[in-house]
């Protein structure tokens, strides 16, 4: 961690803050100052809320009538995700005109090869970073939070630092001060059970991680954590995708937290999931026509069914789908820990919306189609019949833990 220079490389992480709470803001003026929480198809659950709402303890993911009894003053907003990709879509217009090399990570973060920026912009990284913030606020109405590091794990814990609205600069004969003040847990990739197997270690701190001798951390965590270990370090081992590949499914899994038979509280997190994953489907003007949907169980045995589709990334549509399939698969009195929601048969989507159409415009025609979309469907050859479809061609399967990895 003894770095003779600076910048001997530059990666820049952009965050968005509150994306989705943010977005309703642009369009909401008269809720500035105020808490909003965005809800998921047919209100279920949080899906994204503003630091007032943080911090007065509703999470991501918790059902709506929970959140309204922390806090029944906030407005609880119908979620568009259609409008929120159109928004993300101009705030990444505006970092390629800083930097060609840009990661789009996700709908509202990205990372910016910097090197060789400083001399064409003739600014310091700060005050890339600063103008990339206010630019960003000024043309589309939302803040973001920049982190400028040697490697992309140094950029992005940066960008949490000074949220929301922050610019965090992190040289390379700065890294081993600014570690002694990350926790363990915050570096990405040291979280739930790595975290608590760090804390056996006496690995309170991001710089006790990377004081530790990387044999000892390759005993434990394995590559990942050999690679973890060099980012850390200053030495670059994740490279920027420029043009990732396209998909063959997307996933979005995770434990319940608790082993439970309480029916509501999976439904929400299934919620949770589907919105993820639509979200990254609309990111990323991508369709799916194979939706499954599992649940584990307390023995880790898991079950599940899957249901083919017409072409969509429509989050009603598949929101409908995913809850016939969770009403079909689900048994009262069994305890479960786990869910999933997962979309294949991935291809390209064929209408995409228009980058520099006004947002508000935008939403409107989306409407517009949408209407057009659902008479041709109820009228035309290709009809999606969720019910049929799961009547038909839904088979109930097997999993084995575990389940999959999405790439």
């Amino acid at each position: 961690m003894n770095h003779t220079r600076n910048w001997y490389n530059a990666i820049a992480h952009i965050d968005a803050d509150c994306f989705y709470a943010s977005c309703e803001l642009t369009r909401r003026p008269d809720l500035k100052g105020q808490p909003v929480c965005v809800l998921s198809s047919q209100d279920a659950c949080v899906v994204a809320k503003t630091y007032d709402a943080k911090a007065i303890g509703i999470k991501t993911g918790m059902p709506v009538w929970d959140a309204k009894k922390l806090m029944p003053h906030a407005h609880f907003l119908s979620a568009d995700f259609r409008y929120y990709g159109l928004i993300s879509k101009k705030m990444f217009s505006i970092l390629r005109r800083y930097s060609p090399d840009i990661e789009e990570y996700s709908i509202d973060e990205g990372f910016v090869d910097m090197n060789g920026i400083r001399s064409m912009w003739g600014k310091s990284y700060r005050g890339i970073a600063d103008d990339i913030r206010r630019t960003v606020y000024d043309e589309v109405g939302i803040t973001v939070s920049v982190g400028i590091s040697t490697t992309r794990i140094l950029s992005k814990i940066a960008s949490e630092m000074n949220k929301p609205n922050g610019s965090t600069i992190i040289p390379g004969r700065r890294i081993a001060n600014f570690l002694r003040e990350v926790p363990v847990g915050d570096i990405p990739g040291i979280g739930g059970s790595r975290k608590q197997l760090m804390k056996k270690l006496r690995i309170q701190t991001a710089y006790d991680f990377a004081s530790t001798p990387i044999e000892r951390i390759d005993m434990v965590l394995g590559k990942v954590g050999v690679d973890l270990w060099n980012e850390i370090n200053g030495n670059p081992v994740f490279e920027l995708e420029l043009q990732p590949p396209m998909p063959k499914s997307i996933a979005r899994t995770a434990s319940l937290g608790v082993v439970t038979r309480d029916k509501q509280l999976i439904s929400s997190h299934i919620t949770y999931h589907t919105t993820r994953m639509v979200t990254e489907l609309v990111r990323k003007d991508l369709t799916t026509s194979f939706i499954s949907v599992f649940l584990r169980l307390k023995s880790f045995e898991s079950v599940g069914r899957n249901v083919r589709i017409t072409a969509t990334n429509d989050y009603s549509r598949i929101n409908h789908i995913v809850k016939a399939i969770f009403k079909h698969i689900f048994r009262g009195g069994i305890e479960y820990r786990a869910c999933g929601v997962i979309a294949s048969a991935i291809q390209p989507d064929t209408q995409q919306g228009d980058l520099f159409t006004n947002p508000l415009q935008t939403s409107k025609q989306l409407a517009l189609t949408k209407v057009m979309d659902d008479i041709n469907t109820r009228f035309g050859n290709q009809v999606l019949r969720p019910a049929n479809s799961l009547k038909k061609e839904a088979q109930e399967m097997k999993f084995q833990y575990p389940l999959l990895i999405a790439k």
